[in-house]
Order: structure tokens, then sequence, then C-alpha cells
């Protein structure tokens, strides 16, 4: 089997890497291979995504065309600022341009106009208020997709790429070929042999350890990563009725007093649903919402930013321990109220069914978070639920929910030049998997990058 590019994943940074290609392009052959299945076949055998989790490998929900993106709330941020660190490697300016550029595509394939966070009165006055109680506003504009809107907007994607590449469905990448410090192709999971002149590495999330393995075995320069470790939040809509009304996703970040510690306000859900993640045997929490349903609550998780330094080199396996806890303490996520933590109780399921915030996420076992979080997590996260309550109040409830652990994991960064190149010529890294980016647009950026390169290389200067 002999192509051009090899892309393994078909998250966003594989799939606009290919769309890239083929609009550049349409003559190279290319094939993607994705270990899950394609956006039609992939469903959760639940009933509903709130109800749990069965623990399925790959999981449908992350693994498969669209990634784990296709099945999220389909935020479309633009701004430099938010998801991911490609303005260290391409710099600022660039990437405010491709950002734009990325935007544009996704609108052809059916993401909404609308822009929320556009007004700058509207930014001005959040800014204004989140800096009078300690908090700082990060400035964004998004368009939200919703999760069924995503879901369309990459099922169109696929038409365009699959009239032109072959996507290979059902096929684990097991190991990158090099021959000469040169990369020469992709061995599969079931014996057969890819080879193509060019290989873009962008398993997603859920493959940050396939990555991080193939990056060791390929003796690749990395560098430790963030990990963010923390708890979603629920709470009744109206608390924060008025920001989502303005700006939909609020980006906030505050600094703990008692350790200095970053904390930031993350994927923000009006009328949204708290759901479940499984990676590798372990159920972390996340949240969704839809464009067009919506339940009385809101939920966001709140997550410690840590990047640690030498001589410790496990970020992932540290998050995946306290995971670990939770589930061994809940047999899967646990549910508290707010007012129970703080009197050090464990939530039971009469506390929980007193409270006027009614869970979404029935599956969830009420118990205590102080026995998984380490106590800096959870003192850093308390005071960030105060400073969120002096901006909206209600935040800090004695009825808001929190649901533990979520945990966000970047695996190692591998080391790559301004062009996404590893230290392997013609071996490029991309996307969430490769410690690089952290949301769907400069995920997207980043298939962009390594397409052009590869275009150049090929004598194409139409780019």
């Amino acid at each position: 089997m002999e192509y051009d590019v090899a892309i393994v994943g078909s998250g966003p940074a594989g799939i606009h890497c290919a769309l890239e290609l083929i609009d550049k392009r349409p003559d190279l052959r290319i094939a993607i291979i994705e270990r899950g299945k394609p956006i039609e076949y992939r469903h959760c055998p639940n009933s509903t995504i709130a109800r749990g989790c069965r623990k399925c490998n790959p999981c449908h929900i992350l693994a498969g065309w669209g990634g784990a993106g296709a099945f999220s709330d389909g935020k479309l941020t633009i701004s430099t600022h938010v998801g991911g660190w490609l303005d260290e490697i391409i710099g600022e300016e660039k990437l405010a341009e491709l950002i734009d550029y990325v935007d544009k595509r996704y609108l052809e394939h059916g993401a909404p106009k609308k822009l929320y966070g556009a007004s700058p009165d509207k930014i001005e006055k959040w800014t204004r208020r989140a800096a009078l109680v300690e908090l700082q506003l990060i400035p964004q504009q998004i368009r939200h997709m919703g999760r069924e809107g995503c879901i369309s907007v990459m099922s169109s994607m696929y038409q365009q790429v699959a009239e032109n590449a072959e996507v290979l469905f059902d096929t684990e990448a097991k190991d990158i070929r090099v021959d000469d410090n040169t990369a020469i192709g992709i061995e599969t999971g079931n014996g057969r042999f890819i080879s193509a002149r060019y290989v873009v590495a962008a398993p997603g999330r859920v493959g940050n350890e396939w990555l991080a393995q193939q990056a060791r075995r390929l003796s690749l320069s990395t560098e430790n990563n963030y990990v963010d470790i923390g708890v979603r939040v629920e709470i009744p809509a109206p608390v924060m009725e008025d920001i989502a009304n303005d700006l939909y996703e609020p980006k906030l970040v505050y600094y703990s007093k008692r350790f200095d510690d970053k904390v930031r306000l993350f994927c923000f859900n009006p009328g949204g649903v708290v759901t479940t993640e499984y990676y590798d045997e372990i159920l972390t929490v996340n949240g969704q919402s839809f464009a067009n349903m919506k339940t009385p609550n809101t939920n966001f998780a709140l997550l410690v930013s840590t990047r640690f330094t030498a001589p410790f080199k496990h970020p992932i396996a540290y998050g995946q321990h306290i995971a670990r806890l939770a589930n061994m303490l809940g047999d899967g996520v646990l549910v508290q109220r707010l007012a129970d933590l703080r009197r050090g109780k464990r939530s039971t399921k009469e506390r929980i069914s007193r409270s006027t915030v009614k869970p979404t996420l029935p599956s969830a076992e009420p118990g205590d978070l102080s026995f998984a979080l380490p106590y800096r997590h959870l003192s850093s996260i308390l005071e960030m639920i105060d400073a969120l309550d002096k901006l909206c109040p209600g935040v800090a409830s004695d009825n808001a929910l929190l649901y533990g652990v979520e945990v966000k994991f970047y695996s190692a960064r591998v080391r790559v030049n301004e062009n996404l190149e590893t230290e392997i010529h013609n071996l490029y890294a991309a996307g969430d998997g490769a410690g690089i980016t952290r949301g769907l647009m400069q995920a997207s950026v980043s298939g962009v990058i390594a397409a052009r390169d590869i275009l150049r290389k090929e004598g194409s200067t139409d780019q």
C-alpha cells in the first residue's frame, strides 16, 4: 500500500491536514489511519451519554472520524491565547492569520456565522468586573456549533476528504517506520505496512500515550507538558446567565493566594449536561451542551494547571493516579455538594436529592472528593469558586454540585520546528496528541501547518 502522505488520526488536525493537501494538490495519494469508526457509526451504547460509560475499546466518543472534538460542545475559539501553544512555535501574528483561514473553512462546511464575545463593550464590562474580584478574563470570540452542529460539520468535511483520499477505519497504527532518519510509513496492528513519503502523527488526546511511546522508541526529544486536574461544577443556569449571554464562554483565570497556582475556568456549557470520558480504563468527567436543547443547569470545569520540572517525568501518570483514586472511591465519577465538601462530609444520595441542582449525570456516585484530590488542588479550586461567586452571585451556593475528577492529559510535547516537523525527516507531529494544542481551532491549524510544509517540499507554491 503506497501513498504520498499517511496521516495517523482523523481528528481536527488530521482532517485539516488532508483538506489542505486536497485543496492544493488533489493528485497526492493520501491515507488516513483511524482506529475508530466513521462518524455515523460512532454511537455510545448507552441510551444517552449522560448515563455513564461502558468502557468500550476504542471509545466511540473519543475515537473515530472527527476525534473527540466531533462529540464535544463544538466551540471554535477565535483567539491566539486559547487552545494550545502554537504561538510559541510560529508566533502570534502567523497564528492569528491561520486561525482566520481555518475559521473560513469551517464556515464553508456549515459552521454558524454568529460570533459570541464580539462586542468590545461587553468584553470591557466583564473584564472590569472580573478584575475587581481578582479574576482575569481572556478575551475571545466563539462560534458555537453545539454537539449536533459539530457532527454535521465534520460529516461535511468527510464527504470532501473521502472523495480524494482513502480513510482506513478500524485500523490501529502500531509503529512509525523510519529508515536513515526519514519516515517511510506506518505499520498497522493487523500487520499491514502503509508506505508513505510523509507521515503526519495526529492521534488526538486518546492517542497521546501511543505517540509518547513512539517518541521514546524513535529517540525523539520531548519535554513535560501541563497536566490539568480539577472538578466540574454544576449550578442553576440563571446564576451565570448574564455572562453567558454576553460572552457564551467566559475564559477566566485565577491565581490562588495560598499556593499561587493557576486555576482556569474551562469548557463552559450553559444549559448543558455533565458527561463522562473513558481513557485507558480510567473514567473522567466532562461536559457539553447542545445548540437546540437546553437543561436548567450550567456546568464548567475548574482546573489547576501544573507543569512539572526535572526530575519528575510522568505528569500523565500523576493525573491518571488521581483519576483512579476517584474511580476507586465511587466505582466511577464522584459527585459532591459544595456544602458537604466544605463541612468535611461525604455526600449521600439523600443529600444530593435535597439539592436544588438536579444532577445531569445520574450515574455519578455521591462521595467525598477530598479523598481523591490533593489538598493543594482542592484549596485552589475552592478559592476560585469564592472569587466566581463575587462575580456571579450564587456560584458558591451550598447546593452547587462538584463532579470529579476532571483531568486533561496533554502528552509530552514532541520537539518540532516551525513547520511541526520532528527531528526525523518528513515526520510531523500535530494536534492535541502531540502536546502542541488543546482545542478544535488550534488543532485544525496545526494540520494546515504540516500540510503546507509538505506542499512546499512538493514544489507547490499555491498555499
